[in-house]
């Protein structure tokens, strides 16, 4: 593709989304930025967080993954309806009932101030390695087909797109992230759909012949039984369970966007659909990674060290200038839609959680949220370069090895307050919460050798959340529980 042509698509793209975001965000405040007023459609939000739990890793990862551990992935999907059925029916009515911003007060009402505060760092932490991360990804593209035909450092790449992120965010937040979602998941599933259909055309195939193609491959492979393996069903579905719960439904970015909804009931069905939809687009990119490689294969083409850059690679420069114009606005679309989001819940927690901001006067909470915003724009941008020098392995286990250890905390807090009404003494709770996930690595780094070659995979989560869980039964409190 011609640098000069990505140039224009990015240009209109991110015009479009000023566009959005000028109609969103007028006669906009901190209850516009965190909550947008409470007046989101439920079926908006639903569709739009489709963009943002796919995110430019699995855009990317997920269809150059098939090679490596074929369509075993969709195990963990199955295990994520489970845990949004959780979150539709346990925490959703939990959290309205509470009339929360940030749903780490809960912990706060339940255990103290140390807990709540705890949480909500952990969040902070975990959020901005994620997004980081995800964003990473739609830098690195990038790079591949604009700013390295001019010579351009990928630091400025980077910089570029965060500013981008923050010039359309920084006033509307959260009302304006629902609205550029939707258009963003469009975009998302746009390219894949526009992706394979190229592939059916390159090769001569019909639809019978293309399900025909999929269904009979050996990496359409779904279920792995040996219970060594770190893809093993059992052991990956139920992750598939707790890191939606945890990763979702005790996420500040994504509840952000249910609590945004009026009610109850309509945030409980944006959930229930959302689910439904996530479930089919992941099996769209799961057969398209099967005929990427079926792609390759025929046409003779060299198939990346790095699987991540199997589909850009192919959609850039073999599917034609629609499909490589479709992939672009598709990977940008599915990196932002979730760096957008993040970058916005991230400046909703650190307000609220870490600043009290509700106690600052009208003029004041602007301007600290402002401050705030601009300093985790200027921290992710700092993650990103760091990854980028150290990052060999595949994005995707990456991001939610990470994830393993930072959220396992959160779900332990949770679950422990909701499952339990022992009380807890509230003052050595972080001590808890840092070693839990220190102890979930010194698991996790020896159990071949500890566990008779047992290979912990995404299940660290569970691990973490049940180490949190017995340090917060030992350090029993004495002052009464309060209902919530």
């Amino acid at each position: 593709m011609s640098p000069f042509l990505v140039f224009g698509v990015i240009i209109a793209y991110f015009a479009l989304l000023l566009v959005i975001s000028y109609f969103t965000s007028r006669k906009a405040d901190n209850n516009t930025f965190f909550t947008a007023n409470k007046q989101s459609p439920w079926f908006l939000v639903a569709f739009g967080m489709v963009g943002a739990t796919l995110s430019g890793v699995t855009f990317i990862s997920v269809p150059g993954e098939v090679g490596n551990t074929n369509w075993t992935y969709l195990q963990f999907v199955m295990g994520n309806m489970v845990g949004y059925a959780v979150i539709a029916l346990v925490l959703i009515p939990l959290f309205y009932r509470l009339k929360l911003v940030s749903i780490y007060e809960y912990l706060r009402d339940r255990f103290g101030q140390n807990s709540y505060l705890s949480g909500a760092s952990f969040f902070l932490i975990s959020q901005t390695i994620g997004a980081s991360f995800r964003l990473f990804l739609a830098a690195l593209v990038l790079q591949l087909a604009f700013f390295d035909s001019f010579g351009i450092p990928f630091y400025v790449t980077v910089l570029t797109t965060i500013s981008l992120i923050w010039l359309y965010t920084f006033r509307g937040g959260i009302k304006t992230i629902v609205w550029t979602d939707t258009l963003q998941t469009t975009f998302l599933l746009l390219a894949v759909v526009v992706s394979i259909i190229m592939i059916i055309d390159h090769l001569d195939l019909n639809i019978s012949q293309v399900f025909t193609v999929v269904t009979e491959s050996e990496m359409s492979t779904i279920f792995e039984w040996d219970w060594r393996s770190g893809q093993n069903f059992f052991k990956t579905f139920l992750a598939g369970i707790f890191i939606t719960i945890a990763m979702n439904g005790l996420d500040q970015n994504i509840m952000q966007k249910n609590l945004t909804i009026s009610n109850t009931a309509d945030a409980q069905k944006n959930i229930l659909w959302f689910s439904i939809t996530f479930f089919i687009a992941t099996v769209l990119f799961l057969a398209l990674g099967v005929l990427l490689y079926q792609y390759a294969l025929a046409q003779g083409i060299g198939i990346p060290a790095r699987t991540d850059e199997l589909y850009p690679m192919l959609a850039l420069n073999h599917f034609g200038m629609l499909a490589g114009i479709v992939f672009l606005l598709g990977i940008i679309a599915a990196a932002f839609s979730s760096a957008d989001s993040a970058l916005t819940s991230l400046t909703t927690s650190f307000c609220v959680d870490i600043l009290n901001i509700k106690k600052h006067e009208v003029k004041n909470q602007n301007r600290t949220r402002m401050l705030v915003h601009i300093g985790f724009t200027i921290l992710m941008f700092c993650v990103i370069i760091i990854f980028n020098s150290l990052n060999d392995s595949s994005v995707v286990s990456a991001v939610f090895k990470v994830a393993g250890f930072t959220y396992g905390p959160l779900l332990g807090l949770f679950a422990f307050g909701l499952l339990s009404k022992r009380p807890v003494y509230d003052k050595y709770v972080p001590l808890v919460v840092i070693l839990s996930p220190i102890i979930s690595v010194i698991l996790d780094y020896n159990s071949a050798a500890w566990f008779n070659g047992y290979i912990f995979g995404f299940e660290i989560l569970i691990v973490n959340a049940a180490i949190t869980c017995l340090g917060l039964y030992l350090l029993k409190g004495k002052q009464p529980v309060k209902e919530v």
